[in-house]
Parts: C-alpha cells; sequence; structure tokens
C-alpha cells in the first residue's frame, strides 16, 4: 500500500514545476517527470526477518539490527552499525520502484530521522516507493557538541564516516530484502546535510548517482567559530551589552528594500539578486531632531555593516567569505540579534558548541568563552585546522564525474545561518579547478530569492530539488529551472522560476508577477564581482585533507604534513 498524499501535498505538487534543457534526453523510457519508467518489485523476505540478516563484512564494523516492523506500508528497520552509528531504513512493502534515498541530518545530528528537505514533493517519494535510510552520525542526542569529549571515533562518524557505511549496509539491506540492488541511489541534504552531501561526493564518490546538497554547511568549521563568533562579539559593547536589538530589523530591512527592491524590475519585497544592492546603513543614521524610532545610531548603523561585511581582524583581512550576511535578510538577523539585553543567541550556541568539544579534537575546553576567540590570522589558523576532515572543501569532484554522478546545488538568497557566498565560492572553485564546461556537465547552481536557511522567508520558498537530479541521471535531461511556491494553509499564493545560475528570471512585462509563466531566463552581460579573497581562501582546494583513525581517545589523522598543519606552525 503506498503513503497517501494529503490535499495540501497536491496543492504544492500542482505548483512545483522542474523546467529541463533541450537535446537532453538520454533515450531511456521516462515519465514525464524525467524519471525511468521502472518496474515495481515486492519484498522476497518478509520484514519480520529482516533483523535476522548477516551483514557480516557489508562495511568496516558489525552491524546490528535491532528491530524491523511494518509501519504505514513500510517495513520500518532500526540498527545499529559499531560503535554507535544509529540508522533508520524504510523499506516499501508494496511497490518498490528500484530507487534509494538517503537522507542527510542537520546542526551536530544525533538523531535518526529521515526528512526530505525541499523534495517531499518528488513524485516517487510523494507516493512511498523508495526505499530510503538515515543515520545520527555515531552520536545520539547533545547537540552543544559534548559528544565529541573524549570520544574521536564519534567524531570521525560525524565528520565522514557515518553518512558511507550508513549508504553501504543501507544497500546490502533493500538488496537482501527485495532480492534486487538499487537501480538507482540518491542523496538529499540541507544545511549539515548539504556538507554531507559534498563530503559523499568528495570522499566516496560511488556511493550515490546522484546528489542535492542545499544550503551546505561545508566550510564547517570557520562557519561554526568566525562565522556565527562574530555575529555576536561584534554587536557588543565595551560593557558586554548588545549594541543592536531585534526591534530595529524591520527598520533596517524596510530601508533595504526602498533602496534595491526595483533593481530587478518588480518590487516585491524580494531581491532578485542581492549583490547588485549597494545600500549603506550610514543613510539610516539620526539626523538631527529626527525621531529615534525612525533612524540608528551611528553604533548601531555600524554594527549593521560589519554583520553584512562578516568576520574580519583589526586590519580589516577577511576572516570568513564576504559577505555574511546578504541585504534583504534582515527579519531573520533574530537568529543572532536578541529582542532584549541578557539574551543568549543562538549563534553564540553555535559557535561555542565547537569551540568547546570540536575545535581540538583531542581536548575539550568546556569553560571556552567567546571572549577567548581571538579575530586574528594566527588565531584563524590555529582554530582551522579540523577543517582536514570536517569541511567538505574539496573542489575536485573527478572522480564523482567520472562515475557519471550528478549534482544539484541550491542556497536560499536570505539564509541567515550559512551565506550563499560560500556555496557560490564552491561552485567557483569547482569551476577554476575542474573547467567550467565540465562542470556545467554534471553540476548546477539554484539561487533562491529571499529563501532563508533551508525554508522559510519571503521570497517562494517550496519546491522540489529531488526529481530534476533524479531526471538527469535516469534520463539525461539536465535541469535548467526550478519554479518554486509560497504556500499558505495549502494554497499556492505566487510562483517564480529560479533558473540554473548565472540565469536569473525576469518579468516580461505582462500578467501576474505572482505568476512563474510570466516570467523568462536572463544571464546578466555583468556578473557582480565576487571577492573570494580572505585569510582562509585556499581551504576550497585539494590535497590537504585528512583520514583520521580513533586510538582509544585520540583523534590521529594522516597525512599528517600538509599544507594547513605547516601554516599553523608558521604562525605559531
Amino acid at each position: 500500500m503506498r503513503t497517501p498524499i494529503s490535499v495540501g501535498l497536491i496543492a504544492v505538487l500542482t505548483a512545483v514545476t522542474v523546467v529541463f534543457g533541450p537535446g537532453a534526453s538520454a533515450g531511456r523510457p521516462a515519465t514525464a517527470d524525467g524519471l525511468a519508467d521502472l518496474p515495481a518489485l515486492s519484498p522476497v523476505l518478509a520484514c519480520a526477518d529482516v533483523p535476522g540478516l548477516d551483514l557480516t563484512g557489508v562495511t568496516d564494523a558489525p552491524v546490528t539490527i535491532r528491530s524491523a516492523t511494518v509501519v504505514g506500508g513500510n517495513c520500518e528497520v532500526q540498527g545499529t552499525i559499531a560503535p554507535a552509528d544509529t540508522i533508520v531504513l524504510r523499506l516499501p512493502v508494496d511497490g518498490w520502484t528500484q530507487r534509494y534515498v538517503q537522507t542527510g541530518c542537520g546542526g551536530l545530528c544525533g538523531n535518526a530521522r529521515i526528512s526530505y528537505p525541499q523534495a517531499a514533493t518528488c513524485p516517487v517519494i510523494a507516493d512511498g516507493t523508495v526505499a530510503s535510510a538515515t543515520t545520527d552520525m555515531g552520536h545520539q542526542g547533545l547537540n552543544d557538541g559534548s559528544w565529541a569529549a573524549g570520544n574521536p571515533q564519534a567524531q570521525i562518524d560525524f565528520a565522514y564516516r557515518g553518512v558511507h557505511v550508513t549508504a553501504q549496509v543501507a544497500k546490502a539491506v533493500i538488496t537482501r530484502f527485495y532480492g534486487h540492488a538499487p537501480r538507482y541511489s540518491y542523496f538529499t541534504g540541507c544545511s549539515d546535510g548539504g556538507r554531507e552531501a559534498l563530503m559523499e561526493a568528495q570522499r566516496y564518490p560511488h556511493d550515490f548517482d546522484g546528489i542535492a546538497a542545499g544550503a551546505p554547511a561545508n566550510n564547517m568549521v570557520v562557519q561554526n567559530t568566525f562565522h556565527h563568533g562574530w555575529n555576536v562579539v561584534t554587536n557588543k559593547d565595551a560593557a558586554g551589552n548588545f549594541i543592536l536589538l531585534a526591534d530595529r530589523l524591520p527598520l533596517i530591512h524596510q530601508a533595504v528594500l526602498d533602496a534595491c527592491d526595483r533593481l530587478d524590475g518588480v518590487a516585491d519585497g524580494v531581491l532578485d539578486d542581492p549583490r547588485q544592492c549597494r545600500f549603506d546603513p550610514a543613510t539610516l543614521i539620526c539626523r538631527a531632531g529626527q525621531a529615534a524610532s525612525t533612524c540608528l545610531s551611528t553604533a548601531e548603523a555600524g554594527v549593521v555593516r560589519r554583520l553584512h561585511d562578516g568576520a574580519v581582524d583589526a586590519q580589516g583581512r577577511r576572516l570568513e567569505v564576504a559577505i555574511a550576511h546578504e541585504w534583504g535578510s534582515e527579519l531573520d538577523w533574530t537568529l543572532f540579534v536578541p529582542t532584549a539585553q541578557g539574551q543568549t543567541v543562538a549563534s553564540e550556541n553555535f559557535a561555542l558548541s565547537y569551540l568547546r568539544y570540536l575545535r581540538d579534537p583531542n581536548q575539550a575546553d568546556p569553560a571556552y568563552q567567546l571572549s577567548d576567540l581571538d579575530f586574528t590570522v594566527e588565531s584563524f589558523w590555529r582554530v582551522v585546522q579540523s577543517s582536514s576532515y570536517m569541511a567538505a572543501m574539496d573542489p575536485d569532484l573527478s572522480a564523482f564525474q567520472r562515475g557519471g554522478g550528478k549534482l544539484v546545488l541550491w542556497h536560499g538568497w536570505n539564509d541567515q545561518h550559512i551565506s550563499p557566498q560560500t556555496t557560490l565560492a564552491y561552485y567557483d572553485a569547482m569551476r577554476e579547478t575542474m573547467g567550467q564546461r565540465t562542470v556545467d556537465r554534471f553540476a548546477k547552481l539554484f539561487l533562491f530569492p529571499g529563501m532563508a536557511h533551508c525554508g522559510g522567508g519571503a521570497g517562494p520558498n517550496t519546491f522540489d530539488v529531488l526529481t530534476p537530479v533524479m531526471a538527469w541521471v535516469e534520463s539525461g535531461r539536465t535541469p535548467s529551472a526550478i519554479v518554486a511556491s509560497t504556500v499558505a494553509d495549502g494554497t499556492v499564493t505566487r510562483t517564480r522560476p529560479v533558473y540554473a545560475y548565472p540565469a536569473v528570471a525576469r518579468y516580461d512585462g505582462t500578467g501576474s508577477t505572482d505568476d512563474a509563466a510570466n516570467f523568462v531566463p536572463v544571464t546578466p552581460r555583468h556578473q557582480p564581482a565576487d571577492d573570494y579573497t580572505w585569510v582562509g581562501q585556499r581551504l576550497y582546494s585539494h590535497g590537504y585533507q585528512t583520514w583520521c583513525t580513533a586510538y582509544g581517545t585520540d583523534l590521529v589523522c594522516r597525512p599528517a604534513d600538509t599544507w594547513l598543519t605547516r601554516r599553523q606552525r608558521v604562525t605559531a
């Protein structure tokens, strides 16, 4: 029996469309969605017999299947890959269409829940005909990072191993359950799930045929130290009080819209490409006699500028990719701008979780405070050493590309957690490393105007990113556009096409601006000048990545001598 589709989901399905490029069919029988027309298979094994499977040798450690129960038309399987990777599988008991989808996990993970970020409306997800799985990545709960203290294996599992061994075991269970291996395997994730997605393409290029990587936290270490740390400390005065409070954010946001909303030809409360906006917060500084509720103090305007620009040292050298927070995203700055004094903002928790327990893999420091983080070049190279195994920055995806893999990168322009500039920088590094023509043949980037972190925000933020990946893999149809929707109470109120970068959507001058049919693709003749010059720009390179081993409570990584470790010694 197949999972029913709710009325609200039907409304979304009817509004989410994928547009494919011309001349891309590989000649295989395909549905209108571009998916291969695969015969549905039934299990050859009873769900209750799954715990008895012998999975010896499937991966690098023993596997224990604890339970397998039929729930809602699926065989729900739970198990553990030693030492502590919890895995969850969902296997249709009627009509499996030979596809496997593995989903990622957000934050520092610690839970195993199958979810489909921006993929729930993919037809084979919606009708419940795919087998799926996920993992907690080697630890349970404790999103404060304390799980990593004295537990190097958990750090390895979170860094890269957990997702890989889950793929190995899930495919083995699927093959035994149906008597047939998956015809196609996919991964979809957002935030840390996006980092996991890129880690798979970089380290285990043969695990998946297609990958959807959303808002990837691939620059994990810089993101969770200098980026989030700067969000907090740059908004504090000498006495430790917050300078900018959240009640000022609507004023700032409206000023940004007044200055830049019409640059894309449509006044709709969304900036099509925030890089085109040259907003200056100093224009909001109070003039003599002006009501304080309608303007900013000089100190507040300075905070706005620094939050937008990102972390720097005392000499102005960038300690993260510029820009940290795009214009137009101000209403979502409540992630790091408090409503009142004395509050602990989310950015502080993100930074301290990493700085206390993951910055030095072999020495936890629970007493570490943000005041201990020096915004200097010397400090930068000390802090980012764990990038060699935690970050997914390697732009050389040659093995993934040669194996026929397809990658869709996606990011919301209004992302308040992870700057879309980090994804643009990675995409740029891929093209520099592999060549633009090669990258265009297997990877596409979609940037969603007005969308916040993995969803939400002022712009259309509901769409299906998995179908374009599947269609590209299964029938050779290259995705050229994804139509996103704004959905309120199950009703679609706006649709808008998002074209593969660098193309953007432009209103054709006819009909409603809330209808995607009235927009056409335009590739700007002059792209905004992205400046990826920053202290850590070499992290977007190949050759310093390490593989780690747990020896008791010590983490040891090889090779021990890379340009990254040498850089630390030079600046020490």
